[in-house]
C-alpha cells in the first residue's frame, strides 16, 4: 500500500512542477448570504463546531434576540438524552452590535459517532455532527484565505465531498475587513459544513480589523465569534493554541501577535512542544498564516514571515515538526522538507494553501527560476487533504478548482519524522 522506495527527503511525489497550461480563472464577487427577513429573531444561525479538549466539542451559534445557551444532544435522531449549558456574549464595533453569540461545550463524546443536537426541545431544526476517530486513519481538509465568493462556494462543495474529519484553516476567514455584517454572511455560508465537522482556525491579517486613530481592539470579531481551545492548551490568547486529535498534535500560531523570543507566544510554543509525546501523537503539524517559505512575488519580505521564521524555525526543527501549512499568498506551493533555506531530511515540509476562494483573486506571478526546494507551485483556487493513514505515513493531496470541478493536481506520501530514527538522534 505504501511506497517502498524513498527519496532522500522521505517522500515520493506523484505529481511535480507546475501546470503552466492551466487557464487560471478570474476572481468572483462576494456572495452575500442574508437571513430571511421574516425569520424569527430567536432562530439559530451561523452554527459551527470546534474541538474543545479531550472528547469534547464546542458548539457556537448566533441569534438576533435572547435565547438560553443550551444544547440538547444524543446519538439518535430526535432523541436528546443529554444537555449542556454555556455562555452568551456579544460585541460592539463602531456602530455595529452583534447578535447574541452562544458557546456551549458538550461531552465527553464517543469517537467516530454521529450526534444529533438542537437548541430548544421541541424544535423542528435538528443538526448533526460526527466526532473524529480515536486513532488513525484521520483526514484533515486544509483551506486558507476562504472569503465568501462563488469560488469559496465551489471550494466548500469539494471539501464536503472529501469525507474529511476536521477542517484546518490557516487564517483569513470572512474578508469582512471592518464591514461586520460580512462576518454574519460568512457564518451563514459555511454553516452547512462547519456545523457537521469541527473547524479549527487561526487568524490572518484580515482578522486584525484595527482602525488607525480609532480605539478599537484588534481581532474583536474573530475572538468573539471563533472561540478556539486556547485555555485547554495552556495559552493565554485565542490567537495561538494547540490540540490533539487521533494521534496528531496540531499547533495554531499567530502571525499577527508578538512572536519574538521572550514573548508569551514564543514561551508558550516552547512549552507546548516539550509536552508532545510522539509515542502517543506521532504526527506534529503547525499552521501559521504568513508563509515562512514562499517563491511567489506576493508578500515577500514581510515581518510576519521573515522575523517570525527567524524567531521560531529552530523550535520547529528541533521538535521534528512534520508539516507547516500557511495561507496569505493566494496560490498553492509545496516545498521539500527544509530548514534554514536548504533541503533537510529532518525539517518540516512547508505548504502554502492560501487559495480557498477569496475576492482578491490569485497571486499568479512567481520568482524565476523556481527554487530547488520548491517542488510544485500553481496559482489556482482549491483545497488540500491531509490523510494520516497510520503512525508512519500520511498522504497529502491538493485539489484544484478546475471550472468548478475538483481535480487532484499534486500528491505526495509523507513519512512521519517520529519514525525516522536518524532525525530522532538529531540535537541542535
Amino acid at each position: 500500500m505504501f511506497p517502498k522506495l524513498w527519496l532522500p527527503v522521505m517522500l515520493v511525489a506523484v505529481f511535480a512542477g507546475v501546470a503552466d497550461a492551466y487557464d487560471r480563472p478570474p476572481p468572483r464577487e462576494n456572495l452575500i448570504v442574508s437571513l430571511d427577513e421574516n425569520a424569527d429573531p430567536t432562530t439559530p444561525q451561523q452554527v459551527h463546531i470546534s474541538l474543545a479538549g479531550e472528547a469534547r466539542i464546542r458548539i457556537s451559534w448566533i441569534t438576533d434576540s435572547h435565547t438560553p445557551p443550551m444544547v440538547y444532544y444524543g446519538i439518535s435522531q430526535g432523541k436528546y438524552d443529554r444537555s449542556a449549558n454555556g455562555t452568551v456574549s456579544s460585541y460592539e464595533y463602531l456602530t455595529y452590535t452583534s447578535g447574541e453569540i452562544h458557546d456551549v461545550v458538550i461531552g465527553p463524546l464517543d469517537p467516530s459517532t454521529m450526534y444529533y443536537y438542537c437548541f430548544a426541545l421541541g424544535s423542528t431544526q435538528e443538526y448533526l455532527f460526527q466526532t473524529p476517530p480515536a486513532q488513525f486513519p484521520i483526514k484533515f481538509a486544509v483551506s486558507g484565505d476562504l472569503g465568501q465568493t462563488k469560488w469559496t462556494k465551489s471550494t466548500l462543495e469539494h471539501i464536503s465531498q472529501s469525507n474529511y474529519d476536521v477542517l484546518l484553516l490557516p487564517g483569513d476567514l470572512s474578508y469582512a475587513d471592518l464591514l461586520q455584517p460580512l462576518w454574519d454572511s460568512f457564518g451563514r455560508l459555511v454553516e452547512p459544513q462547519a456545523s457537521q465537522r469541527p473547524w479549527m482556525v487561526t487568524q490572518g491579517n484580515h482578522e486584525v480589523e484595527k482602525i488607525p486613530v480609532v480605539h478599537q481592539t484588534p481581532f474583536t470579531a474573530y475572538n468573539a465569534r471563533w472561540h478556539m481551545p486556547f485555555e485547554e492548551s495552556g495559552s493565554i490568547s485565542n490567537l495561538y493554541y494547540s490540540f490533539e486529535v487521533s494521534g496528531v498534535h496540531v499547533i495554531m500560531l499567530g502571525s499577527y501577535t508578538d512572536f519574538d523570543p521572550g514573548s508569551d507566544q514564543y514561551q508558550w510554543l516552547e512549552s507546548d512542544l516539550k509536552k508532545v509525546d510522539r509515542s502517543k501523537t506521532p504526527w506534529l503539524v503547525v499552521l501559521v498564516h504568513a508563509p515562512w517559505y514562499n517563491s511567489n512575488d506576493a508578500h515577500q519580505g514581510e515581518r510576519e514571515s521573515v522575523d517570525m521564521m527567524e524567531s521560531m524555525e529552530g523550535l520547529l526543527y528541533k521538535a521534528h515538526v512534520d508539516a507547516v501549512f500557511a495561507g496569505h499568498v493566494h496560490a498553492y506551493e509545496r516545498f521539500n522538507r527544509v530548514y534554514n533555506q536548504e533541503a533537510n531530511d529532518c525539517g518540516p515540509m512547508y505548504i502554502t494553501i492560501g487559495d480557498g476562494g477569496n475576492r482578491e483573486g490569485l497571486a499568479s506571478k512567481y520568482k524565476e527560476p523556481q527554487p530547488t526546494i520548491s517542488v510544485f507551485r500553481e496559482a489556482s483556487f482549491g483545497h488540500g487533504e491531509f490523510e494520516v493513514v497510520n503512525a508512519s505515513y500520511a498522504l497529502w493531496s491538493w485539489h484544484r478548482n478546475d471550472d468548478d470541478e475538483s481535480a487532484q493536481s499534486d500528491s505526495v506520501w509523507i513519512r512521519s519524522l517520529a519514525s525516522n530514527h536518524a532525525c530522532n538522534r538529531l540535537v541542535i
